[in-house]
């Protein structure tokens, strides 16, 4: 009998998986999620979930001019379909503000406030540290591999 992989111990499968192929999706799914659970411990504790701290960070790479709310729901790490709920909930901490667009009615713009600014700033620091550290089992070689590799199955995808 085979050896389990780390994967197959971490998650107690006792069957070797039907494929590399199979074992390579679990494994960056099993991944993602151990990312987003850690990361949800680093930004809920001031009040945001993980996609209102992207919203957030998406509105201030916007810049001065804002956003239209599909444009943020386009660069969105998760795919949701609630951003205008997401919108709603960081406007009620003012976090952000909203106003329709004045060439298309249809729209609104979006900008993050200094009270969500301040937000970011203070988690700017504790997110590099936590990417470093969730990064520090690899050399800056491997994690431009992993980038790299990554990138490719994002674009098979596409």
């Amino acid at each position: 009998m085979k050896t389990p992989t780390p994967l197959q111990r971490e998650i107690r499968q006792r069957r070797p998986f039907a494929s590399v192929s199979q074992e390579g999706v679990v494994s960056v799914m099993r991944t993602a999620d151990l990312l987003r659970r850690r990361m949800a411990a680093l930004v809920e504790p001031h009040g945001i979930t993980v996609q209102q701290f992207n919203v957030l960070r998406i509105l201030r790479g916007g810049g001065p001019d804002g956003l239209p709310t599909l444009e943020v729901g386009a660069r969105m790490i998760e795919e949701t379909p609630g951003v205008t709920r997401l919108l709603d909930r960081l406007e009620a901490k003012k976090l952000v503000r909203r106003e329709r667009c004045p060439k298309d009615r249809r729209q609104h713009l979006c900008w993050i406030t200094e009270e969500g600014l301040g937000l970011l700033r203070s988690l700017d620091g504790p997110v590099v540290t936590h990417s470093d550290e969730i990064m520090g089992g690899l050399n800056r070689k491997e994690q431009s591999d992993l980038i790299r590799l990554l990138d490719k199955v994002r674009a098979a995808l596409a």
